[in-house]
């Protein structure tokens, strides 16, 4: 007869054998059968049945899902977490700036890209921001009431929700009106995101009542921060839509803070603000659908662009992130940042060469032309001139519903806190947009981008801008949802996201977690994250590229991800404070 002792080995043996024959099934089920989710995995994202919202800023995603789970699609719950996102992540939420939003209509299988651009008032013109000497004036387009574009962002929201959403306006943003009227408790990452904007915000008297205490320091972490005059300018966009904004006493608030800083927005440019329909931007990589923003954006056509080049060679082959895979994505960046410089801006005024740029064909021409062996200098490489003729401070945020509507939404301020002035008794800041123009072509934006006569200042305008919101699908069916912030940086980094997930068959978590480059034409500098190898950047240094240690990450993209019924949302770990939140099913 078995002792206790030893009937106790037997059965912790026969536990360990089911749950070893458990596992070997598990990872040998065929490719069908496999989990979507792999626990041998470094990085995990949330998961969830009901819907997700992932934004940069815990609350305002809590209370997208939590509009999922009151009925309302992503478009309305998108709209909530943007209006959320303008008390609660003050430094690039907003709705004194603007930007674009990726809308998929599960029900029609229908992409629409929503322009809410800033567009330029209308006494602006090309010498704006030129000094007396006519070179271009940093301070005038980046840190005056002159910087300033119309914003668009509550009429793009606005039109949005009520054209594509479920519930009525007043319910989509109750909750952002709640927050700034009850207030809400100060993170640690927006204090010190304050204090690194303090002399600005200070220079301003809004500003400094706003984003500081009576006793003249900034918000602290654990404090109650409430914004009344914020809070009375929601409601009446709540109870007036846009016109709430762009009409009325908003617009007066505005119109006056213009005339006390010599800016230029007037009521006229205020009304006269329309959001514009436009169709997206589409490509194809292995198999699956790249859908992203048209111009003014530039991130969809040289996201595409890339995927074309890149999509000539077996990158599984050169192993993810070797110094093979990196000069290959150099390479292609290079090529679409010097066609960016030339070709891009808004398409309203200048016939932007969409068909030939994102061209299969033109790809081809462009790798034809990239060594294996060596970095091309960036002075040897120019715009192409031979197409074919054809007729700072961002947010991102993704949302995806259960009956399978997503929106990929991107908007910003331009830099961290805009130009730093506020609009007295409205409660929010204004953006600095007007610097994404060129001031005079061939010098360098505050992000290092070039730009030309398709991107000079004139009135009604929109500037070029590197927001990219993109969807992804496979077999006409949504997979990826992700887009993000960081100026120029944008596009490489979505197009990176993009490649780990669908080329390397990384989960949404490790895909956004792993390693970045960025390179960009000019400067001819490739900067390379903390996580690529010595011996990688060695190698890259001695094929020419000058390869160094980037000061700071390289964008933090919002994604989220659909497999098996199961929705997989993740925060890019380069910035504390965001959430993915899953709504209840």
């Amino acid at each position: 007869m078995l002792n206790r002792a030893t009937d106790r080995k037997l059965s912790f043996a026969v536990l360990a054998g089911v749950a070893a024959l458990f596992l070997v099934q598990f990872f040998a089920a065929s490719a069908d059968e496999v989990p979507f989710i792999q626990y041998t995995d470094r990085f995990h994202p949330t998961l969830g049945q009901g819907g997700m919202v992932v934004s940069q800023e815990a609350m305002a995603s809590r209370v997208g899902a939590d509009i999922l789970a009151k009925g309302g699609n992503a478009v309305d719950a998108a709209v909530a977490t943007g209006f959320a996102l303008a008390v609660t992540l003050p430094q690039a939420g907003n709705i004194g700036g603007g930007g674009f939003m990726l809308v998929y209509l599960a029900e029609h299988k229908k992409n629409i890209a929503i322009d809410y651009r800033e567009i330029a008032p209308q006494q602006a013109h090309r010498d704006l921001f030129l000094n007396e000497q006519g070179e271009a004036d940093p301070e005038k387009s980046r840190y005056s009431a002159l910087s300033s574009g119309v914003p668009g962002t509550v009429a793009g929201l606005v039109h949005t929700q009520q054209k594509y959403g479920n519930l009525p306006l007043k319910a989509v943003m109750a909750p952002a009106i709640e927050l700034a009227e009850q207030g809400f408790t100060v993170s640690y990452p927006l204090s010190w995101s304050i204090v690194q904007a303090e002399k600005r915000l200070n220079a301003h008297p809004a500003s400094k009542e706003y984003f500081f205490r009576p006793d003249g320091k900034a918000w602290q972490q654990g404090d109650r921060w409430r914004q009344k005059d914020l809070a009375n300018t929601l409601k009446r966009i709540a109870s007036k839509g846009a016109d709430g904004f762009y009409k009325g006493k908003t617009a007066d608030l505005i119109v006056a803070e213009m005339e006390r800083n010599g800016g230029l927005i007037s009521h006229a440019d205020l009304a006269g603000y329309a959001v514009v329909e436009r169709t997206p931007v589409t490509g194809t990589y292995r198999g699956f659908e790249i859908v992203s923003m048209p111009p003014p954006s530039s991130g969809g056509i040289h996201i595409v662009q890339m995927l074309n080049i890149l999509e000539g060679w077996d990158l599984q082959a050169q192993g993810h992130n070797s110094a093979g895979y990196l000069h290959r994505l150099i390479e292609s960046m290079r090529r679409a940042y010097a066609d960016r410089s030339k070709y891009l801006g808004d398409p309203d005024f200048n016939p932007v060469p969409v068909a030939a740029l994102t061209d299969k064909s033109y790809a081809n021409r462009l790798r034809a032309g990239i060594s294996l062996e060596k970095a091309t200098p960036s002075a040897e490489v120019l715009p192409a001139k031979n197409l074919a003729p054809e007729s700072p401070q961002t947010t991102h945020y993704s949302v995806w519903d259960k009956d399978g509507n997503v929106v990929s939404n991107t908007y910003t301020l331009n830099f961290s806190y805009g130009n730093g002035i506020s609009v007295t008794g409205a409660g929010f800041l204004l953006n600095n947009e007007m610097d994404d123009f060129s001031a005079k072509p061939g010098v360098p934006n505050a992000f290092g981008l070039l730009g030309d006569e398709a991107n000079a200042i004139e009135p009604r305008k929109r500037p070029l801008s590197s927001m990219t919101p993109t969807l992804v699908f496979k077999d006409g069916v949504p997979v990826l949802a992700t887009g993000g912030p960081g100026g120029s940086r944008i596009i490489t980094s979505v197009l990176q996201v993009i490649l780990n997930n669908i080329e390397f068959g990384m989960n949404i978590a490790e895909a956004t977690a792993a390693p970045r480059i960025h390179h960009q034409w000019y400067p001819d500098t490739v900067d390379v994250e903390k996580g690529i190898s010595p011996d990688t950047m060695k190698i890259l240094r001695d094929m020419g590229h000058n390869a160094t240690p980037s000061p700071w990450a390289i964008g933090r993209t919002q994604s989220i991800t659909r497999e098996q019924g199961m929705f997989q949302g993740i925060t890019d770990y380069r910035w504390p404070g965001g959430s993915a939140e899953a709504a209840q099913p």
